[in-house]
């Protein structure tokens, strides 16, 4: 499976990187790909050691103007001309999608895949991985979302929401495996 994982190219503490690593080993032992911002710092560097050391394989999409800091060695390297391409690509060439800790670069990426699955433009699993409570407030107003009628699917339909890594692979893989 071609997993894309959306995070922070930021360097974090260890309550973000050590589950970052962690899914990046099962994924890789899982003889997964990982589809990512192609970035060799922070967490997005830290996933892709851990699928790279498990055996996993490395896609990476990047962006012109972010060319210089591409991980050296993935299986694969994009470089899209802006933003909207390098989005489109990373979904394109995945068959889910993670949500990890994250900026505004994280939650565009997020916001857009919620939006294509709203409208039936793709039926890929998507999951949110709450690693350490990041996203708790976030969680709090998609219920809301959803209780207020501003989503026209069940919530359920459009995430699934995990607290660890192997649970968040756990639901990828039950996913693929009923479809």
């Amino acid at each position: 499976m071609r997993i894309c994982v959306f995070l922070s190219a930021a360097d974090l503490d260890d309550r973000y990187t050590r589950p970052a690593r962690h899914f990046g080993e099962l994924i890789g032992k899982g003889g997964h790909t990982l589809v990512w911002g192609g970035s060799d710092t922070g967490l997005m560097k830290v996933v892709a050691d851990g699928v790279h050391e498990a055996g996993g394989r490395l896609l990476g999409v990047s962006v012109e103007f972010l060319a210089n800091k591409v991980r050296p060695g993935a299986d694969e390297m994009v470089i899209a001309s802006d933003l909207a391409e390098r989005k489109r690509l990373l979904l394109e060439k995945a068959d889910a999608v993670v949500i990890m800790v994250g900026g505004t670069g994280t939650l565009d990426e997020a916001t857009e895949i919620l939006e294509l699955k709203k409208h039936g433009r793709t039926d890929k699993p998507v999951v949110l991985l709450n690693t350490a409570g990041f996203y708790d407030g976030l969680q709090q107003q998609f219920r809301r979302m959803e209780e207020e009628g501003f989503l026209p699917r069940p919530l359920a339909e459009l995430m699934f929401f995990a607290e660890e890594p192997a649970e968040a692979l756990a639901h990828l893989e039950a996913a693929r495996n009923a479809g």
